[in-house]
């Protein structure tokens, strides 16, 4: 088991998902936090059944080793980040500045949006930042799950805090 009070400590930024739709997709993102030192916030309703059962099958043997954390609604995850004084960075089609020129800084949340929808106004407007990864003309997007992880792995780049390297 992991020790989570340690990892939130120590965790560069976080990523969180907003009311994510696909299971398969949750648990990739909860593996990638696993493996890189990232907390996962889970923004509920999920758009699948997103109890501990099923999140366990979705994350595998992995789920052990994340660090997550349920908010049962925005508006809880809100205050959490009030309380944390981190800045919010969207991940959007609708981005202002591609992730691989935004500056990303200590304590920073990344959030993806819905696999379906995106993230609604209100999510869009509490945002401080809105970023996107450049692609070729006429593509809607990347799977979520590729996504959050060329996004942390560059938030990690330009923080120098990826984990220490062990060799496999």
């Amino acid at each position: 088991m992991v020790d989570q009070k340690e990892i939130e400590r120590i965790a560069p930024l976080r990523l969180a998902l907003f009311e994510p739709d696909i299971p398969q997709n949750a648990g990739t993102l909860f593996r990638l936090g696993a493996c890189l030192g990232v907390p996962v916030d889970l923004i509920e309703p999920a758009g699948f059944d997103a109890s501990d059962r099923n999140l366990r099958r979705a994350g595998l043997d992995y789920l052990d080793h994340a660090v997550i954390r349920r908010h049962v609604s925005f508006r809880h995850f809100e205050a959490f980040c009030t309380e944390r004084r981190a800045r919010l960075v969207l991940a959007t089609t609708h981005g202002a500045v591609a992730h691989t020129r935004f500056v990303f800084q200590p304590g920073d949340i990344v959030m993806l949006g819905r696999e379906s929808a995106g993230a609604p106004a209100h999510v869009h407007e509490a945002a401080e930042a809105r970023i996107y990864i450049p692609q070729r003309a006429g593509l809607r997007s990347l799977n979520i799950a590729v996504a959050g992880a060329m996004i942390i792995g560059e938030a990690l780049r330009q923080l120098d805090a990826f984990p220490p390297e062990t060799k496999v």
